[in-house]
């Protein structure tokens, strides 16, 4: 008889899967591997995620492995930039090649008649060679060889081809700096090492299960993963809805009445955006932000496990606001938590938490 998990025994489970019930003694890189990777065309925003996830983290860990070349950003999941470590830079980046040549295809293929895709490819790979690059500067290099042609497409599309990381500072904290892409392969020093995208989908119910396969294809962006997820040693549970639920036999999966503390997460995290049923962190269908920033000025929040509400840094005020009325312990607990989240932001500052909304 398969097991019933009930909404919030799900959302338990995904919860301590994320290190959301209870911060971890982990270094940061441990961190990023566990969470298969931290979404981050916001550089600064995997900051915030392992704040909220790691005791005593501080910037300085990840500023140094990024420096480091220890973790790499880079085009993956859903064809976003996301942070990985170098080992899974390496190993997953040759998985998702299918996926970028799709888009590639529906999106510049009209844009670049005559240019042929090889040539455009090894060119780029020639300039980034030679040092860094925007997409920008890169277009416009590119341009003078194919001049017909829109710059930004020609970046875009070489940038597609390739297998590119953006290099530091970009992604380092208190830095700045624009994004430049560099060749994966030189920037790291070593040659793709594609694993199976069996080793993938694992990675992910470790992070994000219990999951059915559609979960793990929004997730990923890639698909046909059903004989993939139903090839591999996994428990089945049977979801609210009577939908099927994968999971490692292993796997955290505490009751659903285990307390969950209030947690402060960045734009993009990727716990409100890896399942295509979202519904085990969020109410009503509610749509998530995709703010412009950084990714360490804004972000969400939960309260007892679930989206309730946004917050943003801004002139030394952190304003918290919740979507609908919060009980005194869950807004004391809220605010407490805000003050160590400012603490963090602004260690050298004096910011003052303000509550608004209902």
């Amino acid at each position: 008889m398969t097991d019933v998990l009930t909404l919030r025994g799900l959302n338990r489970a995904t919860l301590a899967r994320q290190h959301l019930l209870e911060r971890a003694d982990l270094p940061a890189i441990d961190m990023v591997e566990h969470l298969a990777g931290m979404q981050s065309q916001a550089p600064l925003a995997p900051y915030v995620g392992l704040w909220t996830r790691l005791r005593d983290f501080t910037t300085d860990e990840l500023s140094a492995l990024t420096e480091q070349r220890r973790v790499v950003r880079l085009h993956l999941m859903r064809n976003t930039v996301h942070l990985v470590s170098a080992r899974d830079c390496l190993g997953w980046r040759p998985l998702f090649h299918s996926l970028y040549a799709a888009h590639l295809n529906g999106r510049f293929r009209d844009t670049l008649p005559g240019v042929d895709p090889d040539a455009l490819a090894e060119q780029a790979r020639r300039l980034l060679r030679e040092r860094p690059l925007t997409r920008g500067r890169l277009g416009a290099l590119l341009a003078e060889r194919w001049p017909d042609a829109e710059p930004e497409a020609l970046a875009h599309a070489a940038t597609r081809r390739l297998a590119l990381c953006q290099v530091p500072p970009r992604g380092v904290w208190g830095a700045g700096g624009g994004a430049a892409w560099a060749p994966v392969q030189d920037f790291l020093g070593a040659p793709l090492r594609p694993v199976p995208v069996d080793a993938l989908v694992l990675r992910y119910l470790g992070a994000f299960g219990p999951a059915q396969v559609a979960d793990v294809q929004v997730w990923s962006g890639l698909t046909r993963l059903r004989e993939v997820v139903e090839r591999l040693p996994l428990r089945t549970f049977r979801g609210p809805d009577g939908q099927t639920l994968y999971d490692l036999p292993d796997a955290p999966r505490p009751a659903g009445d285990t307390p969950a503390p209030p947690r402060f997460l960045p734009a993009y995290d990727n716990l409100l955006l890896s399942h295509r049923d979202r519904t085990r962190v969020i109410l009503d269908g509610r749509a998530v932000p995709l703010p412009p920033g950084n990714g360490a000025t804004t972000g969400t929040f939960l309260v007892d496990g679930m989206w309730q509400g946004t917050w943003r840094l801004q002139d030394r005020v952190l304003r918290v606001e919740p979507f609908t009325p919060l009980g005194r312990p869950d807004r004391d607990a809220l605010l407490a938590e805000a003050a160590r989240l400012c603490a963090f932001l602004a260690p050298r500052e004096t910011c003052d938490v303000v509550l608004d909304g209902p």
